[in-house]
């Protein structure tokens, strides 16, 4: 008989972590969301202020939000974290979270930012970059054209300017930390 493995701890305990955080949002009414799952311009002097820096990533509108970023995460995590460690993973989402909130808080000081789409696109960075690092691999470079494109593309011709800067944040900072990891 075969066992469950806890295959990708880092990426398990983020999906469970969402998970939670999105039953709380409908258990509150979106009370929780507001509080601690997204992240929004409020004083410095707010404790919560810099939880949410952080907690944005977890937080989600509604199970479709939530079901799209999961697929990606769970598809693609266990392969970026096995190939570059539980550690280096954490790290590189708390600084995609702090990044992104930190935009968000400075150029968008009107509306909210949460869910987990620039963990995704860090992810999807990451998994591209995957190789043995002696050489540039063509998927990359094809992954970087269409996925970046797309972004700025939907950027000037959509009028929602807040993910898809979120998503080249993930994105650029999955490419940035992928690429210096896989060289060392």
């Amino acid at each position: 008989m075969r066992k469950i493995s806890w295959n990708s701890p880092v990426i398990l305990w983020f999906v469970f972590i969402c998970t939670a955080a999105l039953g709380l949002n409908y258990l509150t009414g979106g009370k929780s969301n507001r509080l601690v799952f997204e992240v929004y311009r409020s004083s410095l002097k707010d404790p919560l202020f810099y939880v949410r820096l952080f907690g944005h990533i977890f937080g989600h509108v509604n199970f479709a939000h939530f079901a799209n970023n999961m697929m990606y995460i769970l598809l693609l995590g266990p392969i970026v974290e096995e190939k570059y460690g539980s550690k280096n993973l954490v790290l590189l989402m708390a600084i995609t979270a702090v990044v992104t909130g930190l935009v968000q808080v400075l150029l968008f000081p009107r509306t909210a930012l949460l869910g987990a789409s620039g963990i995704v696109f860090l992810l999807i960075m990451m998994s591209a970059v995957v190789g043995e690092g002696k050489d540039i691999p063509l998927t990359l470079i094809l992954v970087v054209v269409v996925y970046f494109g797309n972004q700025i593309a939907e950027g000037l011709l959509e009028a929602d300017k807040v993910s898809q800067l979120t998503h080249i944040i993930g994105g650029v900072i999955g490419l940035a930390g992928g690429w210096r990891l896989t060289r060392r």
